[in-house]
Formats: structure tokens, C-alpha cells, sequence
């Protein structure tokens, strides 16, 4: 994903291959490259995205399924039924819930549940609901969009599942902190089902690619890219110090908010994201309703190619596969993250902040994203193919809003600050199960000065690594909540039992 969406940002290559040439480590850093993609990205991408269709490859019409998209879409679709469309069923009860209305003062926890919402949400909408939606229809066309839905709605059952258990098997460290997420309930939900040892080694790799995605995907990507777009509109900004400058200013930012844990992570989450989303939302309806004669036969075209590629088998497998994996990079259903933030939820339901987290895959995906997709159809930017990902988002809105590629520049800017102080909180949260709470600090400066390093270098391989290690994430993930499916169905039944006869009652 980052290496195609990389591509897409010119000014900032070339600024920082420019200033690559002239440091003279130009030639070090592309033979660090080579080598790095060849002997650890490449062997990494060949497991998780292996073919299993491979009995066709090289055919005119060649299927393709990599082995990670079907684990999230078998895994989001058993969780659907496994929970009886709690995706549905529980939907109205989530507004009720994300508005404060069962807030307890003297509920455990160090959030509240918009808060723990926001906290997600800033970590999965970002450049994948901008320039991602824009590459889904590029490589798949407008029927993309249409699975980019389905995975959404599937995927909602998915962040319930993994969040539910965030609360269930959270702990308290000696200083008061909440810990959680996946890394807790497979040690301890595996161990209390008599699988101790595959709990543990669940558990440590799943913190492992939970660093590795915090540094990188969740960190230097997203420094770098919004450093490229800014650059390009501001190119006195464009070079080596220019790069270091907006480096260090990013990291003194977003080290004025982690430094204060997600007490500070969920107030400032919960101010910039609805504001962004809102920003992006505004511009895209203007556009929408702007060209309210094009709103059926978008629609048509993204129904009709959803089931109709040219390509045959081939063609729908591909248009399924691309819509599910941009949506698997944009909303992280199944991967388990967001089970770390809503884990610090103030609730004593675990199975109610489920229930608010099913919102995320919702919003990010079925909101946001399916805006971008309308955009970008309804205008006819995907068409000329002269331009793809953030481009062509910025080009479907700038056909009726000129103005807009610069007001894009800020949402990228703080899409990718909201992305960072959350995923920082993720890795600290994998760090401290790790090594201890005492070395969270360690973790917090390397964190911040990647943002300097993101800012500056040309990172290639290093984010594609990243990038396969934040999806490498939903393996121990998906197969610890299978495992552990009986528990939250139990726990849910429980509880819908109680609000639907009335023994829970809101507190306003």
C-alpha cells in the first residue's frame, strides 16, 4: 500500500531524493533498500499474500486471492452470524451509548466511550479513506467501492468481537492505567481455555507486529506523506531542511499530546477528528449534490461492476479482493488495534463498548469512504487514468471546489497527526506488555523521532514492511477471537437479555 500511495507524491520524492544526492548516503540507502526488500519485505509479503487460487497463474483470466483477505472476510463474516448481526441489532443502541446517556462517574476506566471512540477513529481515518478508496478504484474500478461497503459492514462484527474482549480481559497497572487489547485477552483468554503456551506466543508476536506497525505505517508514513503534501503546496517547504524542520515541528506536536497518555490522546481525538471528518464530509456532499443529475448512474456503475467485471472470474475476484483490502487498510477490522484504545473505556460492560466500537468500521468505511468513492465516480476523475490515489481525490474536487487541493492539504495533515497519537499509544501499549511499564518512555522518544526520520528519508521498504506487519497483526488476532468466540457470546447474551427487558436503564 505505501509504496503505491508513496508514488503518488512527486514534490516530496523528489525533495527528498535531491537531498539524499547531496548528503552522498544516496547509493547506502538504495542498497539498504534492495537488499531489505529482497531478504525480509519479500519472504513476508509471499506468506500473507500468497495465492491461494495459484492453480491458474499466468492465465488470461487469472483469479487471485491472497491468504490475508480471505482470513478477514471468513473471519468477519463468522463473527456476523456467530453473533446473531449484532451489526444490526445493536446499532441504534451504539448512538445511544457513544452519547453518554449510560456513562457512570464511577464506571473503571480512564475515558469515556466517545472518547475511546475518537481514539480509534483517529487512528484508522486518514490518507486510507482519501487516497485509498482513490487506488481501490483505479485497480478495481467503480464495483470496488460497492465491497469496500460490504467489508464495512461484516467488519463492524469484527471490531465488536475484538473490543469486547479488549474490556473483558483488561487489567490495571500500579500507577492506575488501563491495560489492554489483544495482547491480554490471547495470553489470558487462551490460557483459561487450556492453551496457554499458543496464548503466549499469540500474544508476543501480535505485540511485536504492533510495534513495527506503530513506527512505521502508523508513524513514518504518515509524516512523510503529509510532509509531500504540504511540500507541494508550500514549496519553500520542499528539501532537506525544510523536511527536518517539518519533522521536528510534527514531532514537538504530537509529543505535547502522548507524553500525556490517552487521557490527553482521547481529548484531542475527540476534537480533531469530528472536525475533520466533518470538513471532508461538507466538501463531499457540496460536490455530491452539486452533481445530483450524475447520483444514479454512479450508483449503477458501482452495483453493476461490482458483479459485472469484463474480466470473468478473474475480473470479480479482483474487484472483491481490491474493495476488501482497502478496506482492511482503512478501517483495521480484524486486526485488533482498536481493541487497545476502547480497552480503556470507562464501562463496567464489556460487551457496551463492543457495541460502540462496531461504529468505527461504519463511519470509516461506510460513511467517509463511500463518500470519497461517490466523488471520485460521480465527477469522472478515474477515468482519464492520468492520475491515481490522493490526486485523483484532490482533481474529482477540484472540478467543482478549485480551492480545494489546498483545504486537503491541512485534512492530510490532520488526518495523519490524529493517525500518529494513536497508533503511538498502540505500540506503547504492545511496548509495556513487552518490556515493562518502566521503559515506556524509551518507547515514546524512538516514536518521536521516527516522525523526524519520516519526514526526512525516503522509506520505501521500511513502510511496505511496516504496512505487511499492521495486516500480519490480524492472524494471531482473528484466530485468538474464533477461540474465544463462546466466551463473548455468553457475555453478549447476558446483556442484550438485561437492556431488552429493561433491568439496564440509561443514567440520562
Amino acid at each position: 500500500m505505501a509504496a503505491l500511495l508513496g508514488a503518488l507524491w512527486p514534490a516530496g520524492a523528489l525533495a527528498q531524493e535531491a537531498a539524499e544526492e547531496r548528503s552522498g548516503i544516496g547509493s547506502v540507502l538504495r542498497s539498504l533498500n534492495e537488499d531489505f526488500s529482497e531478504n525480509v519485505v519479500a519472504p513476508i509479503a509471499n506468506v500473507l499474500f500468497y495465492d491461494l487460487i495459484f492453480w491458474d497463474n499466468g492465465t488470461e483470466d487469472e483469479a487471485k486471492l491472497p491468504f490475508i483477505v480471505l482470513w478477514l472476510i471468513v473471519g468477519a463474516i463468522f463473527f456476523t452470524l456467530r453473533f446473531g448481526f449484532i451489526n444490526i441489532r445493536a446499532f441504534r443502541h451504539a448512538w445511544v451509548v457513544t452519547a453518554g446517556h449510560y456513562d457512570k462517574a464511577d464506571d473503571p476506566g480512564e475515558v469515556t466511550h466517545f472518547q475511546a471512540l475518537s481514539s480509534a477513529l483517529s487512528a484508522t481515518v486518514g490518507l486510507g479513506n482519501i487516497a485509498g478508496v482513490a487506488v481501490a478504484v483505479a485497480v478495481g474500478g467503480p464495483g470496488a467501492v460497492f465491497w469496500m461497503i460490504v467489508a464495512g459492514f461484516l467488519g463492524m462484527s469484527s471490531k465488536f468481537a475484538e473490543c469486547t474482549l479488549g474490556q473483558m480481559y483488561r487489567e490495571t497497572s500500579d500507577d492506575g492505567h488501563i491495560l489492554g487489547g489483544p495482547m491480554r485477552y490471547l495470553q489470558r483468554g487462551l490460557s483459561e481455555v487450556g492453551l496457554p503456551r499458543l496464548g503466549r506466543f499469540l500474544a508476543v508476536l501480535f505485540a511485536v507486529m504492533c510495534i513495527g506497525g506503530s513506527l512505521g505505517g502508523g508513524n513514518m508514513f504518515q509524516a512523510n506523506q503529509s510532509y509531500a503534501q504540504v511540500a507541494f503546496v508550500l514549496p519553500f517547504l520542499a528539501g532537506g531542511w525544510g523536511a527536518l524542520a517539518y519533522g521536528v515541528i510534527l514531532a514537538i506536536l504530537v509529543g505535547l499530546v502522548i507524553i500525556g497518555g490517552i487521557r490527553r490522546i482521547g481529548r484531542v481525538a475527540g476534537v480533531v477528528v469530528p472536525a475533520m471528518v466533518s470538513i471532508y464530509l461538507t466538501a463531499g456532499l457540496f460536490i455530491i449534490i452539486t452533481n445530483a443529475d450524475q447520483i444514479g448512474p454512479a450508483v449503477g456503475k458501482i452495483f453493476g461492476e461490482a458483479f459485472e467485471p469484463q474480466a470473468g472470474l478473474g475480473g470479480l475476484l479482483g474487484v472483491l479482493v481490491t474493495g476488501f483490502r482497502r478496506a482492511a487498510f482503512s478501517n483495521e477490522a480484524g486486526v485488533g488495534s482498536a481493541s487497545i484504545a476502547h480497552s480503556a473505556a470507562a464501562t463496567d460492560e464489556p460487551v457496551r463498548e463492543g457495541i460502540v466500537a462496531l461504529l468505527e468500521p461504519f463511519i470509516d468505511t461506510i460513511v467517509v469512504c463511500t463518500m470519497t468513492g461517490l466523488v471520485v465516480v460521480i465527477t469522472g476523475a478515474y477515468a482519464s487514468g492520468t492520475e491515481e490515489g490522493v490526486l485523483m481525490t484532490s482533481k474529482a474536487f477540484a472540478t467543482v471546489l478549485p480551492w480545494f487541493p489546498k483545504v486537503l492539504s491541512l485534512a492530510v495533515f490532520l488526518f495523519a497527526f490524529s493517525t500518529m497519537i494513536s497508533w503511538s499509544y498502540y505500540g506503547e501499549r504492545c511496548w509495556t506488555f513487552l518490556f515493562g511499564a518502566r521503559t515506556s518512555i524509551v518507547y515514546k522518544v524512538i516514536f518521536l523521532l521516527c516522525v523526524v526520520f519520516g519526514s526526512v528519508l525516503k522509506l520505501g521498504n521500511v513502510i511496505d514492511f511496516s504496512d505487511l506487519m499492521i495486516l500480519g497483526m490480524a492472524f494471531p488476532n482473528i484466530l485468538g477471537v474464533y477461540i474465544l468466540s463462546g466466551k463473548i457470546s455468553r457475555e453478549l447474551k447476558s446483556y442484550w437479555t438485561r437492556y431488552r427487558t429493561g433491568q439496564m436503564q440509561p443514567e440520562r
